[in-house]
């Protein structure tokens, strides 16, 4: 597995497993929070996946907008990611889930290494 794609899911378990107001009584999370960010983790790859399609593009004279177009659009092509993941076809969050549920139930700390987190935890 590609590391930087391994980071991003240690990140998104580590973000989940963090104490920061989400956790139930017993240190661990929500169902619905792993939920939430593992849908969240699935638009940001997405986002981050289309990014590179649209540096190149230059601004239309025509009907662009200029500069203030070249900064919105960073902000275009993260919605364009939360649109393509809320279907769900892609299979990312639930396999980032999956991974976030075996982790917690395996009692792993907060913050994995290399050896844990997502990649770790679905290789179990």
């Amino acid at each position: 597995m590609d590391t930087s794609l391994q980071n991003m899911g240690d990140l998104a378990v580590s973000q989940v497993m963090s104490k920061n107001g989400n956790i139930t009584l017993h240190g661990k999370a929500s169902m619905e929070t792993i939920d939430k960010k593992s849908k969240d983790f699935e638009g940001m790859f997405m986002s981050q996946m289309l990014q590179p399609m649209f540096e190149g593009m230059k601004v239309d004279p025509i009907f662009g907008g200029g500069h203030g177009e070249e900064v919105m659009r960073s902000f275009l092509v993260q919605e364009y990611g939360k649109a393509m993941s809320v279907g769900g076809h892609l299979g990312i969050a639930a396999a980032v889930k999956n991974a976030m549920i075996k982790a917690q139930e395996a009692g792993q700390p907060n913050q994995p290494n290399a050896n844990q987190g997502a990649a770790y935890a679905a290789a179990q």
